[in-house]
């Protein structure tokens, strides 16, 4: 059995977890945005954003535990994870750039326009038309899986800055149980969280119609994430 004073703590860090994701826009929003850009099912969406999540917590739970075998102090691995936050930022700062101008052009590329059909008995038609607008052939798939491993690549260098202060009482009461204890609570909440407000709101994403601004939806969710990487680099969210 587990004392009281570990109990408290597994219990804060599910708090943390819970906290830490919800305020985090980073956990969720570049999920939603590109499954709905994307038109990923719910089920690849989640399989993704449980991946990028695992990686996420892993990262820092394996950094952790090397901190406690190494005896390294807690600033330091505070600082290192510090470190790891501002490189997971500017990560998803580029890559929201670098998706937002991708999906501009293709949305410039996509602009509808029209054709001029004559008939041998002399009538003439026209119609409207876009060459890319869900033209998404099998072929193709393979560009676009690498979306997810640069998702996955932001999430591991992403930190969990809340747990590495949570796991160090019980590693210095050589309670390896209760480390893993801690480190479960906070990781298991901080995903299950991801999971539940990326369903919720990747499901009210679809019946967001934009209408004439569908094109722009690649552009759109560049953006997104764009911002927030911006929130969590210059705002610390």
């Amino acid at each position: 059995m587990f004392e009281g004073p570990i109990l408290l703590i597994a219990g804060t860090a599910a708090t943390l977890g819970f906290v830490h994701t919800v305020l985090g826009p980073d956990h969720y929003l570049p999920f939603i945005v590109m499954s709905r850009a994307r038109k990923w099912p719910l089920s690849k969406t989640l399989l993704i954003s449980f991946l990028c999540g695992l990686g996420h917590v892993l990262s820092s739970v394996i950094l952790g535990f090397l901190g406690i075998a190494l005896g390294v102090a807690v600033f330091k691995l505070e600082n290192i994870e510090s470190f790891r936050g501002g490189v997971a930022a500017w990560l998803l700062i580029g890559f929201g750039f670098a998706y937002f101008i991708w999906g501009l052009r293709r949305a410039i590329k996509n602009r509808p326009h029209k054709h001029i059909h004559f008939h041998a008995d002399g009538e003439k038609h026209e119609h409207k038309h876009a060459h890319t607008a869900d033209h998404a052939h099998v072929h193709g798939e393979g560009k676009k899986n690498i979306t997810p491993w640069i998702l996955f690549t932001i999430f591991v260098f992403g930190p969990c800055e809340p747990l590495i202060p949570l796991v160090m009482y019980p590693a210095a009461k050589h309670n390896t149980g209760g480390v893993v204890l801690v480190a479960l609570a906070f990781g298991l909440t901080t995903i299950l969280t991801m999971l539940t407000i990326i369903a919720v709101m990747s499901w009210g994403a679809k019946f967001v119609r934009l209408g004439k601004l569908e094109r722009y939806a690649h552009a759109i969710a560049g953006a997104m994430i764009l911002v927030s990487g911006l929130s969590v680099q210059f705002l610390g969210l």
